[in-house]
């Protein structure tokens, strides 16, 4: 016979927050996951894309990067400016040559 526990949706939930919280904080002091400073928050916030903030976090040049993906600096430059869209192949290429995942590409509308 197995034994089991019963709980609220609220508790599983908690314990659920609180697995994810302890794996957050392993690979923060790891380092398997990359921390931003307060000024960075800063310039994040105040780019005018999530893409436009992590190429000049990584210090790429619009023609440097677009080259090294394959697209026209003027499209990364539209796409900086949320002007145009670019493929999801190219996001993903965007997003190794950034070592970020595509999602932080992507600007919430």
């Amino acid at each position: 016979m197995t034994d089991t526990v019963t709980i609220t949706r609220a508790a599983y939930e908690d314990l659920i927050d609180a697995r994810d919280h302890a794996r957050a904080m392993r690979e923060i002091a790891t380092g398997a996951v990359e921390t931003l400073t307060g000024a960075e928050v800063d310039a994040y916030l105040a780019a005018p894309s999530n893409l436009a903030f992590w190429r000049r976090h990584r210090g790429m040049t619009q023609a440097a990067l677009a080259a090294q993906v394959g697209i026209s600096q003027p499209s990364l430059a539209q796409a900086e400016t949320r002007r145009r869209g670019l493929s999801v192949m190219t996001y993903a290429k965007l997003a190794k040559t950034l070592r970020v995942r595509i999602e932080d590409l992507l600007d919430e509308v």
